[in-house]
């Protein structure tokens, strides 16, 4: 039996970069200058850290990851456990004229194609860069939905 080529649907891209603008600008609030970080705790064990790496006039680099909050408390004796477990990564380019966002890396993946070939060396699947985009939105929806966050509220 032959296998259909996967066709990415540049129309399916660009809603999944609008909802990933509007979830993940609700997410960012007020913070806007480099190295800000906004941290949200889904439970005791499981949290979200968003940093902004990089600001130029129309677009943010912004840096999203997860941390196990009880791995990361372990003793020394288990770091090297400790570092052999993955935990996702992401880094995000938002364009603000545009209103998207989009991954730019995954798991120290760059420049994540929007078709692949299947198979391939690298074993990404034909549509990686659909699923980066369909995973990053799960994460949003997750910290908007539960996770708890300081928030400095101004003095009047």
């Amino acid at each position: 039996m032959a296998m259909t080529t996967y066709k990415p649907s540049l129309k399916g891209l660009i809603s999944s970069f609008e909802i990933n603008y509007m979830l993940l600008t609700r997410l960012l609030g007020k913070i806007d200058q480099v190295d800000e970080q906004r941290n949200f705790s889904i439970n005791e064990n499981l949290s979200y850290l968003l940093t902004i790496k990089e600001k130029t006039k129309y677009t943010h680099v912004v840096e999203f990851k997860q941390f196990d909050d009880k791995a990361d408390k372990v003793n020394d004796s288990t770091k090297s456990l400790k570092s052999s477990y993955h935990k996702p990564c992401m880094l995000i380019r938002i364009y603000h004229d545009a209103r998207l966002a989009e991954v730019i890396e995954s798991q120290n993946i760059r420049q994540i194609k929007p078709r692949y070939d299947y198979p391939n060396s690298d074993m990404h699947q034909p549509d990686e860069k659909q699923q980066n985009h369909h995973f990053l939105t799960q994460w949003l929806q997750l910290c908007l939905a539960l996770g708890q966050t300081a928030v400095n509220l101004p003095k009047n």
